[in-house]
């Protein structure tokens, strides 16, 4: 199964908020054994995203299954200590600090690979490791706005927009997990260790490589298109008598045959429209006369006239729209989850296998601290020094739960 192809692979995990966490909970999700450090107080991602269930913020518990909580002080010597006797038993480790964050505490790259040589070390930040702008903070919604991403985003001549879900952190998260998986393979091929730089700006601009490639092609800044694909036309939304409909029908059969059920069969034959090309041109015309027509109907029978043509379509859906239906419940991907804490949650999990095949042994992101004693013993402290460190308010120590090591 794919949920056990990093079976055996140890990841430490330094990351708080949403890059660094979506990144670990891949790998979480692809069999590793991840441990989540935190500072005493839990990291800062726990206190972001109401509303908050019994005190733990949803938006933590979305990025943080299937990992396990040690929480410990790294200004300590002796909390240092500890978590580099960790690093030495890792497969991997990750981080979302501001550069120079690591080395401050003796725990970068270079300090690590002399004894670690085969160690993975993730760096995830806003601009790189290196280069001018290097320790500039930088947040999901400044990496949407400085990479050019909210220029194109809403309507013509409307007001500035970001995509309002953490599209950079994702993104940065998700392709930082497959960094990891081609370096653990060059592990196995090449019994070698690297520093990956996983720039939040860079990944950005990954996500937005179709509309680099019209910019470099045209030299022209892409055009705000609401709802409508800058490349194709008819491609966007259509306000109906009770709600909105997406529309796809910019190839030759299907605009003609959403021309046909529109019962607008001169659009088909009008010069503006010929093309896909003069369609896209003469974007805002077509959008009026086609508009004049959807408004006519309800969505539902839009869908139904328009489905056994082959014209692509759908309902825009809210979030509570989309939980109820029958796409939704066959994805695989809803879970419910008994947290410590929180008591029963319905989430999201992985949902990369088979569908019908849902994954049963996923477990709730974790308490602040709340495996810190057990994951301690697997990487082989001591029970004294656990003890030591306990009393000197070096490490905190929560309530465990019994997850499967």
């Amino acid at each position: 199964m794919l949920r056990d192809s990093l079976k055996g692979v140890r990841v430490v995990d330094f990351s708080h908020v949403l890059a660094g966490p979506v990144c670990s909970m891949t790998l979480a999700d692809l069999g590793a054994h991840v441990v989540k450090i935190e500072p005493l107080q839990g990291e800062i991602g726990r206190k972001i995203g109401p509303p908050w269930i019994d005190g733990e913020s949803p938006t933590f518990m979305s990025v943080n299954r299937n990992k396990h909580s040690v929480s410990i002080d790294l200004k300590a010597d002796a909390g240092r200590r500890v978590v580099r006797e960790m690093i030495r038993k890792a497969d991997v480790l990750v981080e979302n600090f501001r550069p120079g964050v690591m080395a401050s505490m003796g725990l970068d790259y270079e300090s690590l690979r002399k004894d670690h040589p085969k160690l993975v070390y993730c760096s995830i930040s806003a601009f790189g490791q290196t280069g001018s702008n290097m320790r500039r903070p930088g947040v999901d919604g400044v990496i949407q706005a400085v990479s050019g991403l909210m220029s194109t985003l809403g309507a013509t001549q409307g007001d500035p927009l970001k995509v309002p879900i953490p599209v950079a952190d994702m993104i940065g998260g998700y392709l930082a997990a497959i960094a990891v998986l081609g370096a653990l393979h060059r592990v196995y091929r090449d019994q070698i260790g690297q520093h990956l730089d996983v720039s939040l700006y860079n990944a950005t601009l990954m996500l937005q490589q179709i509309g680099f490639a019209a910019f470099f092609a045209s030299g022209r800044n892409p055009e705000k298109t609401g709802s409508a694909a800058p490349y194709a036309c008819p491609n966007e939304a259509f306000p109906t008598r009770d709600g909105w409909i997406m529309v796809v029908a910019y190839d030759m059969a299907r605009w003609s045959a959403l021309c046909e059920v529109a019962e607008v069969p001169e659009l088909e034959h009008d010069s503006r429209f010929s093309t896909n090309d003069d369609r896209v041109r003469n974007r805002h015309v077509l959008h009026e006369l086609l508009a004049a027509r959807f408004i006519e109907r309800s969505t539902a029978e839009w869908i139904a006239r328009l489905a056994p043509r082959d014209v692509i379509c759908a309902p825009l859906a809210t979030y509570s729209d989309v939980t109820g239906t029958t796409e939704y419940r066959e994805s695989g991907i809803a879970r419910t989850v008994e947290h410590p804490a929180a008591g029963t949650v319905r989430t999201h999990g992985f949902a990369l296998g088979p569908s019908d095949k849902p994954v049963k042994d996923e477990i709730p992101a974790p308490l602040t601290g709340q495996h810190t004693v057990e994951m301690l013993k697997l990487y082989g402290i001591q029970d004294d020094e656990i003890t030591e460190l306990l009393n000197a308010g070096v490490i905190r120590a929560g309530v465990a739960h019994a997850v499967a090591i």
